[in-house]
């Protein structure tokens, strides 16, 4: 995997795709006048998602996925959302991680994504459905994705045919994402094939592009950060800590990952900073940017979706070949 240096050029507006800019400014004026969640309630706001209300398309619920429960450390069932690759065939387990601030996610709202990682990867996706804030504030989130891969760790061969893992998600997801990978290395001795991290939190103490982004209702403002924050940590004074913080981690000895972010993203920073701490750790890494890309930009149907997914699927048919 070649390193990938920074280009200064991706970071200009004028190097902003005429089509990016249309759908930045499309989802300001969708988004702008929506309540916030945490004046009508989170479960009111995942309501609304799941009917389509809100700035997110419908979600499609996919008919060939299934529901495997397993048993979460506390006791607690955690359902993974399975989607097989469509020949039938698996060369490995993919552990995705939805996003959504660890408030307003769930593994079944992004079914069309699922199958298209499954079938450009030959990978068995297992989506988690972890338990959300604020009813349950960390750990129980962490906790219940480590279950996950600790149960895909034992049984994944039995159950899918393979033991080759590798893990991925989304902004929260690319958080818990990381989170797992570190709470496999220190507690299991088990490292994944590859880790897909796309535009994912990786210092919850705030970056400065996080702090300086301000109120632009861009999908992801510096409230919303905070306010997604508060309700995953309510009690949590040290937020530098690496089990909740994974910037700040012993990053030695991990697998290859590819980081993706949007140049107009409030994140931007985490990705940044997590890739240079994930290289200097000695560990192999690539660096997608893309120029004008928004928090989220992968959830909406555009051709930065298109070209981060195939490239994202190329990097799991890599490590996993």
């Amino acid at each position: 995997m070649a390193d990938t240096p920074l280009n200064p050029a991706l970071f200009r507006d004028d190097a902003i795709a005429e089509d990016t800019a249309k759908l930045n400014q499309a989802m300001i004026a969708l988004m702008t006048p929506l309540p916030e969640w945490w004046n009508v309630g989170a479960q009111v706001t995942r309501d609304g998602r799941r009917s389509g209300r809100g700035p997110f398309p419908p979600p499609v619920f996919s008919d060939r996925a299934e529901v495997r429960t397993i048993t979460g450390r506390d006791g607690n069932e955690i359902p993974l959302r399975v989607v097989r690759p469509k020949d039938g065939g698996t060369r490995g387990i993919y552990l995705h991680i939805h996003g959504g601030g660890w408030v307003l996610g769930a593994a079944d709202l992004q079914d069309p994504m699922l199958e298209q990682i499954a079938d450009g990867t030959g990978l068995t996706v297992a989506s988690v459905d972890y338990r959300l804030a604020p009813e349950h504030p960390y750990p129980a989130g962490p906790d219940d994705c480590e279950s996950a891969a600790a149960w895909l760790a034992q049984n994944g061969k039995a159950a899918f045919g393979t033991d080759v893992m590798t893990v991925g998600g989304e902004s929260a997801g690319g958080h818990l994402s990381a989170v797992t990978i570190l709470r496999m290395r220190d507690r299991y001795g088990i490292a994944f094939r590859g880790a897909n991290l796309v535009y994912g939190v990786y210092d919850l103490s705030m970056t400065p592009s996080q702090r300086q982004f301000g109120n632009t209702r861009l999908v992801l403002r510096t409230i919303d950060m905070q306010q997604f924050y508060n309700a995953f940590l309510p009690a949590q004074r040290d937020r530098q800590v690496p089990d909740i913080s994974p910037l700040y981690a012993d990053l030695k000895g991990l697998c290859p990952a590819l980081f993706t972010v949007g140049t107009k993203d409030a994140l931007l920073d985490d990705t940044l900073f997590m890739y240079t701490r994930w290289i200097a750790a000695g560990n192999e890494a690539d660096l997608a940017v893309y120029p004008g890309g928004a928090h989220g930009f992968t959830l909406f149907p555009n051709r930065q979706y298109d070209e981060a997914l195939a490239r994202g699927n190329a990097f799991l048919r890599a490590v996993t070949g």
